[in-house]
């Protein structure tokens, strides 16, 4: 390799994929160098002609060139890869794994929790959602399946209205606030309604996990439709080795209709991690807690679970009412970034510490090195 090419290559490292999160000279993403030092081109390959990155990959090659080199010394050609250069990235990020394999299963070292409950309108999907941004901004890869097939509200409340990139058979899911999402939202026009029977709900969650490409996650977050319909049945058997989040609030027919949303995981074999109670109380300017939903909820589901596994299922979490997790959540700022310091925002990210902390499953035995 030409001095030029090792210096114009050592810059454009700096370069990462939005989507795929490693950098374009390691992707195949650098073309041909011609030229000299003092005037050259340098072309960047997009994976496909719609790329939705080609704007901030053309932008960013350009600013990474000009910390090495004069800006007017270079030109940054933008073309497309060929079927060979796509087949061969896709090999190299498929990692030998055959196409459309789910790489969730038996074996895996990305701990897999499902978020649940057992009625809507309990707020899993903006702990869901808060809890993965914690976890990425902790440096933690982290993905987020919305299986709300019917109810979706991921993408909103993440702020992203991008759309995944198709690699043929490959899907790229969309990136915002570090996190990989994937919801069918994505792939509707406006906010069309979905009427779908059970063998397509099941397809919908088999081709998140086979065709979307995840890369090497630390932690998947589901997003789960309420109740034990056929969606939970659909991600229970192709997700061994995860780990149920029973959600519900003080209430007691909340708490009830709670009990059988983690009692459902237990049929396909999902472990109870915990059990988390959102909306607990309402603090008051004189410190007290003003209880508008009644207590006990998250009591009486951990009670209840407990004696039905015959382990102790811990409370992990009450969250209190907060307008700025309602905010946020509207506007696709996670609290957790804008309002750290909100009682809501502390809870949340301890929750996301008890993840972090949490051993992966028996069946796990992949084991994951981190050089330095």
């Amino acid at each position: 390799m030409s001095d030029l090419n090792s210096k114009v290559s050592l810059a454009l490292a700096k370069v990462i994929d939005p989507e795929l999160r490693r950098p374009i000279t390691e992707l195949g993403m650098v073309g041909e160098i011609t030229g000299a030092e003092d005037s050259f081109t340098v072309t960047i390959k997009l994976t496909v002609s719609h790329c939705p990155q080609a704007d901030y990959l053309e932008t960013a090659s350009k600013n990474a060139l000009a910390e090495s080199f004069s800006k007017d010394s270079f030109e940054v050609l933008m073309s497309v890869m060929t079927k060979e250069e796509l087949a061969q990235l896709k090999l190299k990020l498929r990692d030998g794994k055959e196409p459309k394999s789910n790489p969730f299963t038996e074996g895996t070292a990305t701990k897999v929790f499902l978020i649940g409950s057992g009625k809507g309108g309990v707020g899993k999907s903006s702990i869901t959602v808060n809890v993965a941004v914690e976890l990425a901004k902790q440096g933690y890869e982290v993905g987020v399946i919305d299986a709300d097939i019917f109810g979706f509200s991921i993408p909103g409340q993440l702020g992203t209205s991008d759309r995944p990139t198709r690699l043929d058979d490959m899907i790229l899911p969309p990136v915002a606030h570090g996190v990989r999402v994937i919801s069918i939202g994505m792939f509707l026009a406006g906010n069309e309604p979905v009427a779908w029977r059970g063998p397509m709900l099941h397809k919908a969650v088999e081709q998140f996990l086979t065709e979307v490409h995840w890369g090497n996650l630390d932690f998947l977050l589901i997003d789960m439709p309420p109740g034990t319909g056929d969606v939970a049945i659909s991600v229970g058997q192709l997700l061994p080795t995860a780990k149920t989040i029973v959600v519900t609030t003080p209430q007691q027919a909340a708490a009830t209709v709670a009990q059988r949303s983690g009692t459902a995981g237990l049929k396909t074999g999902q472990e109870i991690f915990g059990v988390i109670e959102n909306m607990s109380y309402l603090a008051q300017p004189d410190g007290t807690k003003l209880e508008l939903f009644g207590s006990g909820g998250g009591e009486l589901v951990v009670k209840s679970l407990s004696e039905r596994t015959g382990t102790t299922i811990p409370l992990i979490g009450k969250i209190p009412l907060s307008l700025a997790l309602r905010e946020g959540s509207d506007l696709g700022k996670p609290v957790v970034l804008n309002h750290p310091e909100e009682p809501a925002s502390i809870e949340l990210k301890a929750i996301a510490q008890m993840l972090i902390d949490s051993k992966l499953p028996a069946t796990a035995r992949t084991l994951k090195v981190t050089l330095t």
